[in-house]
């Protein structure tokens, strides 16, 4: 058959494209090997990469424990974000010590922020024991903070400790409280810090009139009141409020779920107090289960609100509120993602919050259940290190 010249026009074509599409050393096009990948992936997306996998490896590697009391993550190089996260754990009932581990290594690892996670110490072993009430080691790291993430319960530390957190609040710099925060403290009266602790009682005739119900009160806008949901029976959906659909703090954040249930609150919060989500009690213990029909959704409780604070003769700040969270709530994609966008937001990096922030765990994580007694035996800072 004879081949005539706008036939060999169309061969020379559909050629030179096939020796495109199937060359195994095809000339690289942009953004497809001539110009260096970010090692961070900020956004979320589908599988991991060997970027994303480089990524944890060399996080992981540059981690230490100094003296093994707590867990000290340089930010990922790649995308570092020049600021120091604290995370301070020590609750025996929620697993603060699993959460926040773990969110320290996501915001390490994708975000790039340096951070130092601190636990409660039992002195005569060395091990990370939250029955241990009165000590939480190294909280001078808290004097380069940028942010302080905060999750204890019922603590009584040493009046040393103590100063340091004082310190940091009196800065006016930002804080996120966590579930038992609101309760974070049971200090005896006759203690420097007393004012610190969840019932304190100020009155008019004592130095501290403005503390009544302690620091959960005091900086994040309320303490321990009750369970407005029945313990491990209902657990919680979260319902974005109009300020919370407009907050970039719940950007990217739509199914909000946590089997912890919603604790009480006095209404209306106190100040200027913002909720931005609400706490639908439901009838189970799965996502899928139906709102309660009682009086409990009606009105439903707030359970993350934004405020602000300012102690004594101190630099006014924000508080992030969030009465939702333990080891087993953090299992929700976007509860991880609102933790994450709220620490560049609390940081002053509103502008750099991604559209949908990638909060891929990292390592293996399978928290406990919530519970008392329910804690990981023999663990020390260093075993917080993933095995890769």
């Amino acid at each position: 058959m004879k081949i005539t010249v706008p036939d060999k026009k169309r061969f020379f074509v559909i050629f030179i494209f096939a020796l495109f599409i199937l060359s195994p050393t095809q000339v690289p096009r942009p953004g497809f090997g001539q110009e260096k990948s970010p090692v961070a992936i900020t956004e979320q997306t589908e599988g991991i990469t060997d970027t994303q996998t480089k990524a944890i490896k060399q996080t992981v590697e540059s981690a230490d424990c100094p003296n093994n009391q707590f867990l000290r993550i340089p930010g990922n190089p790649e995308c570092r974000q020049d600021k120091k996260i604290v995370l301070v754990s020590g609750d025996e009932e929620y697993r603060s010590e699993e959460m926040l581990t773990q969110l320290a290594w996501i915001l390490s690892v994708w975000h790039g922020f340096d951070t130092v996670v601190l636990y409660a110490i039992n002195p005569e072993t060395g091990m990370i024991d939250p029955l241990t009430l009165t000590n939480i080691p190294d909280l001078e790291e808290l004097r380069t903070a940028d942010l302080m993430i905060f999750f204890t319960r019922f603590r009584n530390l040493p009046d040393s400790q103590m100063k340091e957190i004082d310190d940091y609040l009196r800065s006016g710099r930002p804080i996120i409280g966590i579930r038992t925060a609101t309760h974070a403290f049971n200090i005896p009266d006759s203690s420097t810090y007393a004012r610190y602790s969840f019932n304190y009682k100020s009155g008019d005739t004592n130095a501290y009139p403005t503390w009544n119900d302690g620091f959960g009160h005091k900086v994040l806008g309320e303490t321990w009141i009750d369970h407005h949901g029945i313990h491990k029976t209902e657990s919680t959906r979260g319902i974005l409020t109009d300020a919370g659909k407009r907050s970039p703090i719940l950007q990217g954040c739509s199914d909000l779920y946590g089997p912890t249930d919603v604790y009480r609150v006095r209404l209306p919060l106190q100040g200027d107090a913002v909720p931005l989500v609400l706490g639908q009690v439901l009838s189970g213990m799965a996502p899928n289960d139906p709102p309660v029909e009682n009086e409990k959704n009606n009105p439903m409780m707030p359970i993350i609100w934004l405020k602000s604070y300012t102690l004594e003769n101190g630099t006014p700040g924000q508080a992030l509120t969030s009465t939702l969270g333990c080891g087993q709530d953090f299992l929700c994609e976007d509860y991880r993602r609102l933790l994450v966008n709220a620490t560049y937001v609390l940081t002053g990096l509103t502008d750099l919050v991604p559209q949908k922030a990638n909060v891929r765990l990292i390592g293996d994580y399978e928290p406990r259940e919530m519970g008392f007694g329910n804690v990981v035996p023999n663990q020390t800072p260093a075993k917080m290190i993933p095995r890769l």
